[in-house]
């Protein structure tokens, strides 16, 4: 049952009724009303976001009728990052795919809504970070294998080039890479838990050619209070239904010859809770 709408603005009506929720935040580098904040982390930069892209498309969409969409495509045309075939082979696309709940679904869901919205057929390289772990577990091969399949498959399926790794200690990098058919070509690190990259997994990475990278995302991209709040802030209403974030998709297309990035900008999935 959805909320009774007797208080509610339109926009808060029609997240009500709607079961999905998908996003497109545009080109960070281009959008005005972003670039005048410099968010002080991800997490932050994603809530401003998620806020400005709501309350933009929400002021651009008036529903003809009282019959709204089972689900809510938010993207602000003008400001999506199509990519020509022209200009294909000049960039690179790389991605980072935060997953907020398990399901290889998600993955694949993900990276076509990514192939789709920058007119690609294949990404170049998609980094996984996993769902976060509950407090005093730690990860391990079982939980990782079931995302990795689902990459490899669309390794196979040439929907992406290269799959890597977020935050592995160099014994569960060594037994992926010993389980895995498509290797990982990259480990992510983060450096405020570790200043200086560990020695093992620096020799590790060297000798089997895996690329290691720093990050600075936090272990939870966004609780799911900040994500409601984002929600609530966006519409300016707060009588809005319970929503559950699935997956963040975090692209960035760099200009290979130049070494910049042309366009970032992020990709969000989320669904109805259930009552």
């Amino acid at each position: 049952m959805d909320p009774p709408n007797t208080d509610m603005n339109t926009e808060a009506k029609m997240l009500n009724h709607a079961k999905t929720l998908r996003l497109h935040t545009g080109n960070l580098v281009n959008r005005s009303r972003l670039k005048k904040k410099c968010p002080g982390s991800p997490s932050e930069e994603l809530q401003d976001c998620i806020q400005a892209t709501l309350s933009d498309w929400f002021s651009m969409t008036k529903p003809q009728s009282k019959d709204f969409p089972d689900t809510l495509d938010c993207s602000i045309p003008q400001e999506t990052d199509a990519i020509t075939p022209e200009e294909r082979e000049e960039v690179k696309v790389s991605v980072k795919l935060f997953l907020c709940e398990s399901g290889q679904s998600s993955i694949r869901d993900a990276v076509e809504m990514a192939c789709q919205t920058l007119a690609v057929s294949q990404l170049d390289s998609v980094i996984i970070a996993p769902p976060g772990l509950q407090e005093g577990d730690s990860q391990t091969l079982a939980h990782l294998q079931p995302a990795w399949e689902e990459l490899e498959t669309l390794v196979r399926s040439q929907r992406i080039a290269a799959i890597g790794t977020s935050d592995l200690d160099k014994d569960l990098l060594e037994q992926l890479y010993n389980w895995a058919q498509v290797k990982p070509s990259s480990n992510q690190v983060n450096l405020a838990s570790c200043c200086v990259m560990p020695p093992d997994l620096t020799a590790f990475a060297k000798e089997f050619d895996i690329q290691l990278l720093t990050h600075n995302d936090p272990k939870e991209l966004m609780s799911a209070a900040t994500f409601q709040e984002a929600v609530q802030e966006g519409t300016q209403d707060l009588n809005i239904a319970d929503w559950r974030l699935e997956w963040v998709l975090r692209y960035s297309i760099i200009v290979k010859s130049r070494g910049i990035i042309k366009s970032k900008g992020y990709l969000v999935s989320a669904r109805k809770a259930n009552p």
